[in-house]
């Protein structure tokens, strides 16, 4: 064996940046492969959807296309705010809850108000003030008792969701809310695009054509309003983990709390404000299930905190912190609802739609750990 220099090249090495490239490869199919299996289970519900039915329903329509949108809001305002809350190293229990309690108070307020004699406009805005009052204050108390009292995040927020249950069943008074402005169902269901196709059709903008019979059958409601307001929600988001020091402070909490204790980061301030905008986006979904369903729920975010969980996960969010994006949080929302509308195309039963979710989950998780071990290996062999 020759040497020259000082390095010895070991039996069976890699050739010259042979080991580095497959290094990044797998890195690089780790932080896409969310984005490639939603492509391929787009693809596969395309092929099968028509098969399974004879030809007579098709996957990829109008009309889905928008059902999978409108299905994925409250678990995409839930995913948000939980998005900054793990990447903050944290973890919030009770969004599920916060929503029930903001649908109830924002459907009181805006009853009030309209039954007050305040235009529906106004009482909508009082509505939305009230959902965001009350999520702010359970957000404020989440935060400072983690920032302050240094009580695990888990604790808190699993002890808060119990307290938030009871009071939005105590402000319903066990029932749901109604008797809300029979105009309200426009806020929460009617459109920007309304496109009825063939003959004695066309495009109509921010207007509801009053048709019926084949015409309203062959109606196709694109971008609803609770979707448009969620895209808001979404690029502000974006905008605010991206593209400003509260979102750079948040990825240094996360990677290291000490670190930003040392660096001069207000740590104890910023938690509090992270879990109080957990809290305000779940305010909005359950504003927002308010004006789709004309009523206020006590119940209609219980089953909806795991399924934001596993978007937030899925789309690639460190359960350890300091690594995510808003994006990837977008695609592990639409991986979860594109998948339970294929399966119920293709009449598959229930409790499967559950084992296949839990099983994404865990791969998901599987493929972080996976990840972090690239960057640590590729860390170590740098400061070698």
């Amino acid at each position: 064996m020759t040497v020259r220099g000082s390095i010895v090249a070991p039996a069976g090495a890699h050739g010259p940046g042979e080991g580095s490239s497959l290094k990044r490869l797998a890195l690089f199919l780790s932080r896409m492969w969310a984005w490639l299996f939603l492509a391929v289970m787009v693809l596969f519900f395309v092929v099968a959807v028509p098969l399974s039915t004879g030809g007579s329903v098709n996957f990829l329509t109008i009309r889905n296309s928008q059902n999978i949108l409108v299905a994925i809001v409250p678990v995409l305002l839930l995913g948000l705010g939980q998005t900054f809350v793990l990447i903050a190293a944290g973890i919030d229990l009770s969004v599920g809850w916060v929503m029930s309690l903001a649908s109830v108070l924002s459907a009181l307020a805006l009853r009030d108000a309209f039954n007050s004699g305040a235009p529906l406009p106004v009482a909508v805005l009082a509505g939305l003030a009230a959902a965001l009052a009350g999520a702010g204050v359970v957000g404020f108390l989440n935060g400072w008792i983690i920032a302050k009292l240094k009580v695990p995040a888990f604790i808190v927020t699993l002890g808060s969701s119990f307290i938030v249950r009871g009071v939005a069943y105590l402000m319903s008074e066990n029932s749901t809310v109604i008797g809300l402005p029979a105009g309200l169902g426009a806020y929460g269901n009617d459109a920007l695009i309304y496109y009825i196709s063939g003959p004695g059709g066309g495009v109509y903008f921010l207007h509801r054509p009053e048709v019926g019979g084949e015409l309203l059958r062959r109606m196709e409601i694109i971008l609803p309003y609770p979707v448009l307001a969620t895209a808001f929600v979404l690029a502000l988001m974006m905008f605010l983990l991206h593209k400003t020091q509260f979102g750079r402070h948040t990825y240094a909490i996360g990677g290291s709390m000490d670190a930003s204790v040392r660096s001069g980061i207000p740590v104890d301030r910023h938690v509090i404000k992270v879990y109080m905008l957990s809290a305000a986006t779940a305010g909005v979904a359950g504003f927002l299930s308010t004006l789709r369903f004309t009523a206020g729920s006590a119940v209609i975010g219980d089953s909806l905190l795991l399924s934001s969980i596993a978007a937030v996960i899925i789309g690639g969010v460190s359960m350890f912190g300091g690594a995510g994006t808003v994006i990837g949080t977008v695609i592990g929302a639409l991986i979860i609802a594109v998948l339970t509308t294929g399966l119920v195309m293709l009449n598959v039963d229930a409790f499967w739609q559950f084992i296949v979710v839990g099983t994404v989950v865990i791969v998901a998780v599987l493929i972080d750990q996976s990840r972090d071990l690239i960057i640590g290996r590729q860390r170590r062999g740098a400061a070698q």
